[in-house]
């Protein structure tokens, strides 16, 4: 993990303080910005997110999937958790904290977007991350491998549809035209791309790849921190009336972290999974392709949205909670291996 990916939390608050700032003294750079919108997609930002996006998708060989089948137990569970529990289970968080419990902290006409927000957030299963978090945690590279591939291969079909329905079920009106085309825009042309750049990288040998890769890896972090100055440069003035606002949004998002790799670690440990595979399972399980759900928030509800806020905690609080979580499987290792669960 680098010092970069490491700090990423740092960088998040110092881009916060950058975008805020300069949000008050250029107010009219960032309306012009914003204004740069083509069917709804605001041209910099889409740029932008396929800078961030691509490279990671690169990284993902669909080729990888027959392996699916040697650990069908892990699999299944990586499944339920990030298919059928994670989103609903994050549903339910934002209706209980964001629209009962802190609806009086919180500014009224934006808590639908919020629960919005955090709803993108659980219906996008990490891509890229979850490598970094497997290696951490001694996790089998080819199952962690499988299992993104698995999942990404599901996201191409199954996201629009999950979050209409969730949505849906908040009472948030959706905006399919835009939806769907925040499908194609950042799930089906950056995996298509990615996937045609990988095969042309590999056809000239893996050292070749390997150095590729290790040059384009800033690209999608610093990406995604430009995204972030502009996000914040946008929502200085909300931030600045409704500081708390971070606060309370972190707290289901927190919740859902620990409860869903808590679940997704107990189940392969009770069906006798080995612990390298309950690892990635449950970080995965955990963690979010926050990129995309920063996109689609957006390219939705655009800028100044609460849902795009929300993502954006998401990434605040993505690196410190998974390094909790690695700490804890790591340490619990004993445990796992100690007895299987009848």
């Amino acid at each position: 993990m680098s010092v970069f990916e490491r700090y990423l939390t740092v960088w998040v608050f110092l881009c916060i303080i950058t975008g805020i700032t300069i949000g008050q003294f250029f107010p009219s750079v960032f309306q012009a910005i914003g204004g740069m919108e083509v069917a709804q997609v605001n041209l910099p930002v889409g740029l932008l997110i396929w800078i961030m996006i691509i490279p990671m998708l690169i990284k993902v060989d669909f080729g990888a999937l027959h392996e699916v089948r040697k650990h069908v137990k892990g699999i299944g569970i990586t499944l339920f958790v990030n298919w059928l529990v994670k989103p609903f289970s994050m549903a339910f968080l934002g209706w209980l904290f964001i629209r009962q419990w802190f609806a009086p902290l919180l500014p009224t006409d934006q808590l639908d977007s919020y629960i919005a927000g955090l709803i993108l957030l659980a219906a996008a299963p990490c891509t890229a991350m979850v490598f970094v978090w497997s290696r951490l945690t001694g996790g089998d590279p080819l199952f962690t491998l499988s299992q993104v591939a698995l999942n990404d291969s599901i996201m191409v079909i199954a996201f629009a549809p999950l979050v209409a329905f969730l949505l849906g079920l908040s009472a948030i009106t959706v905006p399919w035209d835009t939806l769907l085309t925040s499908v194609v825009l950042y799930i089906i042309i950056p995996v298509i791309l990615a996937q045609l750049v990988r095969k042309s990288l590999l056809s000239k040998g893996s050292l070749l790849f390997e150095a590729a890769m290790a040059k384009m890896g800033p690209w999608s972090m610093t990406a995604l921190l430009a995204t972030l100055v502009l996000l914040f440069a946008f929502q200085g003035e909300a931030i600045l009336r409704q500081p708390l606002v971070i606060a309370l949004l972190a707290v289901p998002i927190l919740i859902q972290v620990l409860f869903n790799s808590a679940l997704a670690y107990w189940l392969n440990r009770a069906v006798g999974e080995k612990h390298n595979i309950a690892c990635p399972s449950a970080l995965i399980g955990a963690s979010n392709f926050f990129e995309l759900a920063v996109a689609a928030a957006i390219s939705l509800f655009g800028f100044n949205s609460g849902a795009a806020l929300a993502t954006v905690v998401g990434v605040l609080i993505e690196v410190p909670v998974m390094l909790l979580v690695v700490y804890v499987v790591n340490n619990s290792k004993s445990w796992y291996n100690h007895e299987a669960i009848v």
